[in-house]
């Protein structure tokens, strides 16, 4: 069970959802009106179920709990199972947290789908890319290798990391090897290709974070 918060106080309008959860399929490639191919990413986004909401009278604030995917109730642990019977919904694997303008316009039960993204034309995309387990460098930095000639003893190793007599250790921040990947990332104004309302799909021009099935949060941009 996933559950974050997505502080996100934009409203269109009146008032529109601008957050969605989403799974991604995998890239492909589509014709645009110019016979020019263009790249996309194809999300699986909701729908969502909001599954709890928040208000200033009761909470300090105004907010609704998004819930995506389906799964077993008998996968589900006793805290979360009261919570949904609560709230009179479904379990949901993945939960999000998306604060809104009022609260109290909306209930348990409502559906997001993609077609409230049907006037948007980019799209903020997060998730969490691919780890790459420990790397040097040279893969993690981009730093150049020494020379590959003979008797060299130094063809993908940092080199020196610090300074001799001053200040005597090595500065806060240094590009080591370490550990890459694996971290939340968000990457913005992705051009919104095409939506596919019978399917549930968004495709948008580029990447995004993470391999296939990686879980998404979608905003309007």
């Amino acid at each position: 069970m996933l559950a974050y918060d997505v502080h996100d106080h934009r409203v269109i309008g009146l008032y529109m959802v601008t957050t969605i959860l989403g799974r991604k399929i995998g890239m492909t490639q589509v014709w645009d009106e110019n016979d020019n191919v263009v790249p996309v990413t194809v999300i699986q986004a909701g729908p969502c179920v909001v599954s709890q909401v928040k208000t200033k009278s009761s909470d300090g604030y105004d907010a609704i709990q998004i819930g995506f995917g389906e799964v077993s109730s008998k996968h589900v642990n006793k805290p979360m199972e009261g919570h949904f019977k609560a709230h009179n919904v479904e379990p949901l694997r993945h939960l999000c947290e998306v604060r809104v303008e009022n609260g109290e316009e909306h209930a348990c039960g409502d559906t997001i789908t993609v077609k409230d993204f049907a006037d948007a034309t980019a799209v903020d995309v997060t998730g969490v890319s691919k780890g790459k387990g420990f790397q040097g460098t040279i893969k993690r930095w981009n730093f150049s290798s020494g020379p590959k000639a003979h008797g060299s003893r130094n063809q993908r190793e940092p080199g020196s990391i610090g300074q001799c007599a001053y200040p005597g250790r090595v500065r806060k921040g240094l590009h080591m090897a370490g550990h890459m990947g694996d971290e939340r990332i968000t990457v913005k104004n992705l051009k919104l290709v095409r939506i596919d309302e019978e399917q549930n799909l968004l495709l948008v021009k580029g990447a995004v974070p993470g391999g296939k099935n990686a879980l998404l949060t979608i905003r309007m941009a």
